[in-house]
């Protein structure tokens, strides 16, 4: 199991994000599709070559094919709108959100998928990505289906502990390479 790989690779010093990756993975009670399109989507987003090889291996095992091409979709969206939405909302000039965005997001309405799985991915990659106003669309969406808080609140401690893991991991690889390398 590649889970097991990457847990393994968490240096001590960072012995609560292995807990804390267990907690939100294993101990999940997320429906299987939702908790695995979300760990694929966050692990994307992390861009983390390491983090999303390994979780993108147990990812194909757990979820349908539409699933793990929808939790992609929703992590290629994400890294498009989240940009742009966070910029609008990040300059000065209200009258930006007022422009035509003009950028394609088809797959929103049609994500190949249960809808509500859809916008839990997005919610997770928007937390990655830092965008407020995405994150305040699908949680009212997500809202809006009659999902409680608690379970929103398990998009983003996916996000958060996945994110963790990737610059841990990452940042290890780094500083344990010769230099000059």
């Amino acid at each position: 199991m590649a889970l097991d790989a990457l847990k393994s690779a968490i240096p001590d010093y960072a012995k609560d994000l292995r807990r804390n990756l267990e907690s939100v993975i294993d101990d999940s009670e997320l429906p299987q599709q939702r908790l695995w399109g979300t760990v694929l989507a966050c692990a994307i987003a992390s861009r983390s070559p390491r983090v999303l090889r390994e979780l993108a291996e147990d990812a194909t095992a757990k979820l349908s094919p539409e699933a793990y091409t929808a939790a992609k979709s929703a992590a290629a969206t994400m890294a498009m709108t989240n940009v742009f939405h966070r910029t609008r909302h990040l300059l000065s000039d209200p009258e930006y959100k007022n422009l035509r965005a003009g950028l394609r997001t088809n797959v929103l309405g049609h994500p190949g998928v249960d809808r509500t799985d859809h916008e839990f991915w997005c919610l997770a990659v928007s937390a990655v990505n830092g965008c407020g106003d995405c994150l305040d669309s699908h949680e009212r969406a997500l809202r809006r289906a009659g999902v409680d808080r608690g379970t929103i609140q398990e998009a983003f401690k996916i996000a958060a502990v996945i994110q963790a893991v990737a610059v841990t991991l990452d940042a290890e690889a780094v500083l344990s390479a010769p230099l000059g390398a």
